[in-house]
């Protein structure tokens, strides 16, 4: 990459004041540095798990204590190096709760009850079909792999935070400082970050390219069902053909691959 840090934003804001719109921007700093981040990944496996479209279909109703949302979370923090800042203002989120309001805004039902618009749900990237993070992104650090995850290269991001303003679920956290004094207990086997660095969650493409499901999906017992949602065998597929999911935001047409499946306590 010939464009440092300070040359791109001298640049994106040279676009800006000319008013030529973000589009112009993205597509003339982008070039073959996209297609470079495409090819990067994780050394694969003879066990790899392989898929035509990951998609994740979130139970609520195995999510019925505090202690099932916790378990899942603490599986993701610790193996990817999350860090604790100890305040709100800092935090690294990849996978978290939030209540019905923030987690469907825009598709409010006059008629739920105040109890279960206070419910905890279980959030995430959505890894959109069409997502626009990686429309945003001028260097190739967000991308989209053939299997529908939208994946991070943390070497390529220059910390402009273009992902996150076009990010509509607030899925993404930006380093504001070092991230690495503060990991619990640092995993050896998956990189740290540094500040000025955009992270999210990935689907665990690390432990997909091992044989292994996401770290939350094993946690989850069975409340985050993980497959391909293009095989009509799989039970992701099933689930989302057979019974009543919805998603965040539809209206604004990212298409997210992470269903809610809500309303019974018999998913069957």
């Amino acid at each position: 990459m010939s464009i440092n840090r300070r040359q791109f934003l001298r640049r994106a804001g040279i676009v800006t004041a000319l008013g030529l719109g973000g589009s112009f921007a993205i597509t003339g700093l982008r070039g073959k540095v996209v297609e470079a981040a495409g090819e990067a990944g994780y050394k694969t496996s003879e066990n790899a798990l392989e898929a035509k479209h990951w998609a994740m279909v979130v139970d609520m109703s195995k999510f019925k204590s505090e202690d099932d949302f916790k378990r899942v979370t603490e599986s993701c923090v610790s193996i990817h190096n999350i860090p604790d800042f100890g305040n709100p203002k800092d935090e690294i989120k990849w996978i978290w709760e939030d209540d019905y309001e923030h987690t469907f805004s825009g598709g409010d039902n006059e008629y739920l009850t105040e109890s279960f618009k206070e419910l905890p749900f279980t959030v995430m990237c959505n890894h959109c079909e069409n997502p626009p993070c990686v429309k945003a992104c001028p260097t190739g650090a967000t991308f989209k792999r053939p299997d529908g995850i939208v994946d991070m290269d943390y070497h390529r991001c220059i910390g402009c935070r273009f992902c996150m303003g076009a990010c509509p679920f607030g899925a993404r956290s930006f380093n504001y400082r070092d991230p690495r004094p503060f990991i619990k207990k640092t995993n050896p086997d998956f990189p740290t970050r540094t500040p000025g660095v955009v992270e999210k969650c990935t689907f665990c493409v690390e432990r997909l390219a091992k044989g292994q499901m996401p770290a939350c999906v094993e946690a989850s017992n069975g409340g985050l069902i993980f497959g391909d949602l293009d095989d009509p065998n799989s039970e992701v597929r099933k689930i989302v053909s057979s019974k009543f999911t919805i998603r965040r935001k539809t209206d604004l047409g990212t298409q997210p691959s992470v269903y809610y499946l809500v309303g019974g306590e018999d998913h069957a």
